[in-house]
């Protein structure tokens, strides 16, 4: 069914034979698809006469499952299946006297199949429904084919037959078209001619360079310089975001859809922006100004969290040295105050000598001064106030933390939860000082708003003078400010409108006006946990509980658990569990004999397969009607991919830097970066070998940070001594699922994974839909349990102290006392009261999170971050230990789980390694200008990766049918045992040769010989 060349493109037309052509059934299809359940059969028997007609009913049954769409039947077309069918149902039967039904009967199969399917036909009722749900969907992202995927979910709960791929192109081109529209004529109408000016003024070239150039530039680090560009650069759009925060609510946009517009002016260059037509370059210009005003607000309020940071430690640090010097000098100062002791037992001092002479020789052992302050030592049962050297080293710190953090704090509005927080007032005290120029050494000491200041910190603030009189130091106090600033932050209690990861939380959900239609947004989401009454889910979560702790540990009294270890005594005992050692060995010998193949040839061969390179079109859309090259775009695919970068490329291969850049600037972007990420991954799932990696019948994905070191630094470079000594690096973290690499994310080296886990989960848009997921310590947190369970995933992480994490993390009903038996103790009962109460908010965060709000990983942060104390909070961490509970009883009482964790994880493992060998020229050490570069590595590194493991399945899959269809049950089991991830044969670097067309590889060749010098032992055991 190919696409009309003058309609929207939403699929390939692979895609679209995938989704709405004739279905074509291999063997295990048949008895899958047309496998009858006893109503089914006894529906058929009852309600048709012939077997002819029965025997096209139970096709255009198989068909309808297979694809919700009903099929005109032809023999010729049907031979195969009939046949199977014939033989299945009716034996003795055969396809010669077979005839196409007529209409009639046609329609009254189709009745019988949607009865048997609890289904009914697409009418206009339920189109009007559908276009309006598109019409919805194109308002949060103006990708045709999201919008088409929006479509595809919401028929699948409204249980009808698909419409044709036709209908949707129009439906959904119609949404997009009216969407533009729309948004045309908002901005006609709110926008006024000098604003309009105004944002064409960015597209002005001044000074030789355009304005927007200069405000699309990013800090690299946080130092001073970059600091003040960043600070110049908010001045410059302070006026167009304040139209922008005026306009976008009116677009009625949601953020996904307003960061989607504003990246793209960071891939279009200035002359490509002056081609599109006016409205939508200016919805581009607005959506970046609201974007990238809001991001240098999160740079600058992160500089200031940084450098406080800094400055902290590096005083801990000069007053640790301080406090050993003291401690040496005290302990040498002690010995000599001995000596003078002794001068009074001393006989040869005359008793009548006069005690100055005393005196003398005392002072002549040690001085004065130090003598005073060793008697005061002693005075004070030798103790050291470690707090003083603190201050002190923050008064030698004073003239750098004041040119590096008041530019900061003056550029960023501060607000609080509290209207009269005391912070807030002592920050409008320095900015109206700074403000003024003054030195805050001119304000008297009871002009300092002092409510902040703890009061066992108050003393520092002074110092005594000669007259035991005392002097307020105003330098302390700003240090001060700036901490006590830094944890406000950090707790969510002092916010920043104007930022995205510090804005109130309040400011990450959705608003109170659209939560007064809380009921349809909670319908809208599908969750069916957020529509059950909470006291009935509270209960059914009780019984699984209480049954649980009982059960577990009757099978510990009892012996049953054979892995579970006692191993130390105390109250509760020491205990340990057997963990499992298997993996998935990596470069499996297998692959050994296969030819050395090109990472371009498998680029070609895998684009052969599913096409994946024709989601690469021009960064300029429907405006540039041009094709790309694909034998540029697979020389720029690999420069970025192995981090050998286009200079390199260009330099050791047949095609110009010149070519490579054009293609690179034009085509690479994570839009179509991951659409062909996404076509590998649906392409290797269909493959035969793909559901034999299931664990446990299940797709049962994993998630792993990978560190990379970057020479050259951004700011989300980050120092790790553990992973990169004195350099800095990021994360790059991977959700695979059956050895495929189905969604990717990077970020700083310090943040943690858990603000991550179900970011990737829920955003993963390919056909792989993990049910069970895993991840090691660093993937938990306070949420993660709940989030992922309300969203229907099993979250099944590794723990690295199991005994420890149940000792502290299992939670019960019951009060502790009336658990009177069993090693496995609740701490303390779940507080049901506070889940009940607070399970409307619960919600609220739960549908913001579905609806994407905003970025899903700063919530889940928020969520998880131990300094923010609030009632809601406390209650999601509650209803979470219910869940965490019972996996943890789960993960002790079950060997099989914990194996199956632990080879999940070992698939993540052995990616890494193959990601490793991709990246790794120029040391492994990335060398990427900003964080959008590093984002492209990111994709097209994952993309070398997805074609690699696609090749080896294909072999596999290949070679696995080849066994099955011989019959050959121990070679075929031997085959399933094999990991994809292997790179021995691959040929990653070397002289390229891109304008050649590649030599095609011949799968049935390769399988041919391999079956013949590959074969398993028939006598050996298959595990």
């Amino acid at each position: 069914m190919p696409s009309n060349s003058k309609q929207l493109r939403i699929l390939s037309d692979r895609e679209i034979e995938e989704t709405f052509g004739f279905p074509r059934f291999t063997h295990e299809d048949r008895m899958q698809y047309f496998s009858l359940s006893a109503r089914e059969r006894n529906t058929i028997e009852a309600e048709l006469r012939s077997i002819q007609s029965k025997a096209c009913c139970i096709l255009q049954l198989g068909y309808f499952k297979a694809r919700q769409i009903f099929f005109s039947l032809e023999v010729s077309q049907t031979a195969d299946d009939l046949a199977y069918v014939l033989a299945r149902y009716f034996p003795g039967s055969s396809v010669m006297d077979m005839n196409v039904p007529d209409q009639r009967t046609r329609k009254k199969h189709q009745q019988i199949i949607l009865e048997l399917c609890h289904c009914k036909l697409c009418g206009d009722k339920e189109r009007a429904i559908l276009k309006d749900k598109a019409r919805q969907a194109a308002r949060i992202s103006g990708k045709p084919h999201y919008v088409f995927r929006i479509l595809m979910d919401h028929i699948a709960g409204m249980k009808v037959d698909l419409p044709g791929y036709r209908w949707f192109q129009d439906t959904v081109s119609h949404a997009l078209a009216q969407e533009r529209r729309r948004l045309g004529q908002v901005l006609n109408r709110h926008i006024e001619p000098f604003e309009v000016e105004a944002l064409e003024a960015l597209l002005e070239n001044t000074r030789q360079l355009y304005e927007i150039t200069q405000l699309r530039r990013e800090p690299k680090d946080y130092t001073l310089g970059q600091i003040k560009e960043e600070i110049e650069r908010t001045r410059k759009l302070e006026p167009l975001y304040h139209l922008a925060q005026r306009v976008l609510p009116l677009l009625d946009l949601s953020n996904e859809s307003i960061k989607y517009y504003a990246s793209l002016v960071g891939y279009y260059s200035v002359y490509k922006l002056n081609r599109l037509n006016n409205r939508d370059t200016h919805l581009y210009l607005l959506c970046f100004v609201y974007h990238r005003y809001q991001q240098a607000h999160d740079n600058l309020i992160g500089s200031l969290i940084y450098q406080v940071r800094q400055f902290l430690a590096a005083a801990k640090e000069a007053s640790r040295e301080r406090l050993t010097e003291h401690r040496m000098e005290t302990n040498e100062n002690l010995q000599k105050a001995g000596h003078i002791l002794g001068l009074f037992t001393d006989d040869t001092i005359p008793e009548d000598a006069p005690f100055y002479q005393v005196k003398q020789q005392a002072f002549a052992i040690l001085g004065r001064d130090k003598m005073q302050a060793t008697a005061e030592y002693i005075a004070s049962k030798a103790t050291v106030d470690e707090a003083l050297f603190h201050w002190e080293q923050i008064d030698n710190l004073a003239g750098q933390f004041k040119r590096r953090l008041r530019p900061a704090l003056l550029s960023v509005d501060f607000e609080a939860v509290s209207s009269q927080h005391p912070v807030i007032d002592a920050l409008y005290f320095l900015k109206e000082a700074f403000g003024k120029g003054q030195s805050l050494g001119q304000y008297a000491a009871d002009q300092f708003p002092m409510q902040a200041v703890p009061k066992k910190i108050r003393p520092y603030l002074y110092t005594k003078t000669k007259d035991s009189g005392k002097v307020f130091l105003p330098n302390r106090y700003e240090f001060l400010i700036y901490r006590l600033l830094r944890d406000r932050l950090e707790a969510g209690d002092v916010f920043c409108r104007s930022s995205v990861r510090f804005r109130s939380f309040e400011d990450d959900l959705i608003d109170d006006g659209a939560w007064g239609n809380k009921d349809k947004l909670i319908a809208d989401t599908g969750l069916p946990i957020l529509q059950q009454p909470v006291q009935e889910h509270l209960d059914e979560l009780k019984d699984q509980l209480e049954s649980r702790i009982a059960e577990v540990n009757a099978r510990i009294h009892s012996g049953e658990n054979e892995h579970f270890k006692i191993t130390g005594r105390g109250d509760p005992p020491r205990w340990t569990l057997q963990y499992p050692r298997e993996s998935d060995p990596v470069n499996h010998t297998f692959f050994d004999t296969l030819p050395q193949v090109d990472i371009s040839r498998v680029t070609h061969f895998v684009n052969q397969q599913c096409g994946f390179m024709e989601v690469f079109d021009h960064v300029l859309g429907r405006y540039v009607k041009t094709t790309v090259d694909t034998r540029l775009l697979t020389a720029c695919l690999i420069a970025w991919g192995t981090n050998m970068g286009l200079g390199k490329m260009g330099s050791i291969s047949d095609i110009g830097y010149q070519a490579l850049a054009g293609i690179s600037e034009n085509y690479l972007r994570l839009e179509t970066l991951k659409a062909a990420n996404d076509r590998i991954s649906n392409a290797t799932a269909a493959l035969s070998i793909f559901r034999h990696y299931d664990i446990n019948e299940a797709v049962h994905s994993s998630s792993d940070g990978q560190k990379f070191e970057t020479r050259i630094h951004t700011l989300r470079s980050r120092y790790s001594s553990k992973y990169f000594g004195l350099n800095k690096g990021l994360s790059s973290y991977t959700l695979t699922a059956n050895h495929v690499p189905i969604n990717a994310t990077i970020f700083g080296a310090n943040e943690h994974e858990s603000h991550y886990v179900f970011d990737l989960l829920y955003n993963n848009t390919t056909d792989i839909q993990p049910e069970i997921h895993s991840t090691d310590t660093h993937g938990t947190n306070q949420v993660n349990f709940a989030i992922l369970h309300i969203f229907g995933h099993q979250f099944a992480p590794r723990y690295a102290d199991i005994c420890d994490t149940v000792n502290k993390s299992l939670y019960g009903f019951r009060h502790p006392s009336q658990y009177e038996t069993g090693l496995l103790r609740p701490i303390r009962k779940i507080r049901e009261a506070l889940i009940i109460e607070e399970w409307e908010n619960i919600q609220r965060i739960m549908v913001s999170l579905a609806c994407k709000a905003t970025t899903q990983s700063i919530i889940i942060g928020k969520l998880s971050a131990h300094a923010r104390k609030n009632k809601t909070k406390q209650a999601l961490w509650e209803y979470d230990n219910i869940i965490r509970s019972l996996y943890l009883l789960d993960y002790v009482d079950s060997p099989p789980l914990r194996r199956y964790i632990q080879k999940a994880l070992n698939r993540t493992e052995s990616y890494h390694k193959l990601r490793r060998a991709i990246a790794i020229a120029n040391g492994g050490k990335l060398r990427f200008k900003t964080e959008t570069e590093q984002e492209i590595w990111n994709e097209c590194s994952r993309l070398l990766a997805n074609c690699i493991i696609h090749y080896n399945a294909a072999i596999l899959s290949n070679i696995l049918d080849r066994y099955e269809h011989e019959g050959d049950a121990v070679n075929a089991e031997w085959i399933k045992q094999i990991s994809p991830v292997a790179w021995q044969h691959i040929n990653l670097y070397g002289r390229y040769e891109f304008q050649k067309t590649p030599d095609p590889i011949n799968l049935e060749d390769m399988v041919a010989q391999l079956s013949r010098i590959n074969p398993q032992p028939r006598s050996q055991k298959v595990g």
